[in-house]
């Protein structure tokens, strides 16, 4: 992907999409470790092309690898590479990742997926730029800086044992947590505009088609737990069906079909469903405010999961208009996030 690609996808102009890109650009200059941290769809691979293209080692080579696509016995061969008769079928030698990513980034993508005995090795690497191949003694060396990316926990991984402490201290000298799409107001309509452009020229459309106002109201309620990548999905699903026609509304759930295939009959039989639990009486003593609070949390929550976080629907499940549901929701903003 070129520099002026890697720029382009990355659009926003919510405060918090401006204020990560800042400290990505600040984190560019400074050549050492950097770790992308954000949920599934946020951008972290594009957010690593960003840091690679404005680093100094902008004309050096970008390399990647996604530490949870191999099995872990292939990962220390594909970042360190190996000699000839290291394992069978090892016929030459062959260079790895980080010798391929020399004087350039190497991007690691999963980096909390790496096993542990192949961290030890990219600490070293990390500390003082050699290594050895698999099955070799010589140390060769590599001028390389390392970007991980991961939406696991690393400090919970590391007090788990299942991350070495010692390379994420040596990693996290620059930590940038990605958005997620829900917490960028407005960037939805945004992108969700330049993708329906993007997806117009794939399929010979003289122009992008339009979103009523439903669908702009669902662009900008739905809360994307795929982030950027289910948006984009959506919408060129929309623009892909709309045949140019003004787009009603996006299809939010592709697999929702009345002939959705079921789990065989042949399956253990599923415990009987609970019955709907009542709201715990209270205590006595009890506030009135706080109970009333906890009944409006409990039915907006249990709404909302029942209509996939499709607030109309929510509303109608809760015989409130759609404003009414979502003034309630402002309300309790706090206690929903956590």
């Amino acid at each position: 992907m070129t520099p002026s690609r890697a720029t382009l996808e990355s659009l926003g102009q919510s405060d918090a999409f401006l204020e990560f890109s800042e400290d990505l650009s600040r984190a560019a200059t400074v050549d050492r470790p950097v770790l992308l941290i954000g949920e599934r769809g946020t951008g972290k691979e594009l957010a690593a092309q960003r840091l690679h293209y404005l680093s100094p080692r902008w004309q050096g080579p970008l390399i990647t690898l996604n530490c949870a696509a191999l099995a872990p016995s292939l990962v220390e061969s594909e970042l360190f590479g190996h000699e000839a008769g290291a394992f069978t079928g090892a016929a030459g030698r062959r260079r790895g990742r980080f010798e391929l990513a020399d004087g350039g980034t190497l991007f690691l993508d999963e980096i909390g997926a790496m096993p542990l005995p192949v961290q030890e090795k990219i600490l070293r690497v990390v500390e003082y730029g050699e290594f050895e191949r698999v099955g070799g003694s010589a140390p060769v060396r590599a001028d390389v800086r390392v970007v991980g990316a991961t939406n696991a926990d690393l400090p919970s991984l590391a007090a788990a044992g299942k991350f070495k402490r010692d390379l994420l201290d040596r990693l996290c000298f620059a930590v940038l947590t990605l958005p997620p799409l829900r917490a960028r107001e407005g960037d939805a309509l945004l992108l969700a505009a330049h993708f329906a452009a993007r997806m117009a020229v794939e399929l010979g459309l003289a122009a992008a088609p339009d979103f009523d106002p439903a669908a702009l109201e669902q662009l900008a309620s739905h809360p994307w737990p795929g982030n950027v990548r289910e948006l984009k999905n959506a919408v060129e699903r929309a623009v892909h069906t709309s045949g140019g026609r003004p787009i009603e509304l996006l299809d939010l759930d592709p697999f929702a079909s009345p002939w959705r295939p079921r789990p065989e009959e042949t399956a253990a039989p599923a415990a009987p469903a609970p019955a709907p639990a009542s709201p715990a009486q209270p205590a006595f003593p009890a506030s009135l405010k706080h109970e009333v609070k906890r009944l409006e949390l409990t039915l907006l929550r249990s709404a909302l999961a029942q209509a996939r976080h499709n607030q109309r629907a929510a509303a109608k499940l809760l015989g409130l208009t759609y404003h009414q549901l979502r003034a309630l929701v402002r309300k309790h903003a706090a206690e929903l996030d956590a």
